[in-house]
């Protein structure tokens, strides 16, 4: 189905299926069918094919975001916002459905919902960048209606029209023949974005040492050759590895000491927590559980002197609910511990 846009809303990024969460084959199947149906265009058969697997799976939380999914293509935003807002209820801990709530309200032009419920997104995960990426739209665009307020009230101010100005064209970049720039909804069933590896400049950078006369190092030469670069990179590889199994070991047994110790001081939890109101949020998330598991599959690590990305795939399970994603470690080496410094998933 079509969409027209009113160019002047942000184009929020839409989650259209939720591939986070882990099923059998024989669920796998009855997904598929579902999205097939929503890609063929049926959507009236594809919700009727969701509601007869809900009628008997009525907490199913894949099945109800497809659902949700259907209902806003169908052009019913209401039954999606209540779709999706049910979710957040009996699924806090997932993100997505927040997404998709605040993209619904966007739509309405209801921008105030939107950005609670990327906030709460966001404070479920505060590694979800597409949240981030659709909290900054929102925020321009309330920014956009605060400006235009204020010249309706003084329309003599001239700070003010410069920041509508580029508010608007930051909107409707086609104005000045420009492609636009915002994100576009992810096509139905489309996979989670993979993380970018950090930046070079995000590396440690080291001072070179200074290159002593060839006299001083020939006295000084040790008697055995140091470690090749490669078996260095090697070992410190080995190192991240092993940081990375301990801290999901640790997030398994509820041991919060060591869960937490695993982050460096300079992690930040993004959005507008405080650490230790990050800490708190955690222990409360993971201690409430009955039951943990965190399994590390596909690990990679890169190294780059005293910084390195750990990229693998998550599978966690707690109290019935089995999600699974791509996630990007960034770590620092701070003596001789490798210290988490940067949480992210895909979008």
């Amino acid at each position: 189905m079509t969409y027209r846009r009113n160019p002047a809303l942000p184009t929020l990024r839409l989650l259209a299926v939720f591939v986070g969460l882990v099923f059998s084959q024989a669920h796998a199947d009855e997904y598929a069918d579902v999205t097939q149906l929503v890609r063929a265009g049926k959507l009236a058969d594809a919700l009727t094919k969701a509601d007869q697997y809900l009628a008997n799976k009525p907490r199913d939380p894949q099945m109800r975001f497809l659902k949700g999914v259907i209902q806003r293509d169908g052009g019913k935003p209401a039954d999606a916002i209540a779709t999706f807002t049910k979710l957040t209820e009996d699924f806090p801990e997932l993100p997505e459905p927040y997404n998709n709530l605040a993209v619904l309200y966007a739509g309405q032009s209801q921008f105030d919902k939107a950005r609670t419920a990327l906030e709460m997104a966001i404070r479920t995960n505060p590694s979800y960048a597409t949240a981030h990426e659709n909290l900054g739209d929102v925020y321009a665009k309330l920014a956009s209606q605060a400006y235009t307020k204020a010249l309706q009230l003084d329309n003599a101010n001239q700070a003010v029209a410069p920041k509508l100005a580029l508010i608007r064209e930051l909107f409707n970049p086609t104005a000045k023949g420009q492609k636009p720039t915002l994100p576009q909804p992810v096509p139905v069933a489309a996979a989670p974005a993979a993380p970018k590896a950090p930046s070079s400049s995000a590396a440690a950078i080291t001072k070179p040492v200074a290159a002593a006369s060839s006299q001083s190092t020939a006295a000084s030469a040790p008697a055995t050759a140091p470690a090749s670069p490669a078996a260095a990179s090697s070992g410190s590889a080995k190192e991240v590895e092993s940081a990375v199994r301990n801290w999901a070991s640790a997030w398994s047994a509820k041991d919060m000491k060591a869960y937490l110790s695993a982050y460096g001081k300079e992690f930040d939890p993004s959005g507008s927590q405080s650490r230790a109101t990050w800490e708190e949020e955690r222990r409360k998330r993971i201690v409430g559980k009955s039951q943990i598991s965190v399994k590390i599959d596909n690990l990679n690590v890169s190294v780059n002197g005293n910084s390195a990305a750990a990229k693998f795939r998550q599978n966690y399970k707690a109290d019935g609910l089995s999600v699974s994603s791509r996630k990007t470690l960034t770590l620092e080496k701070k003596g001789d511990q490798w210290l988490i410094v940067k949480e992210s998933v895909g979008s």
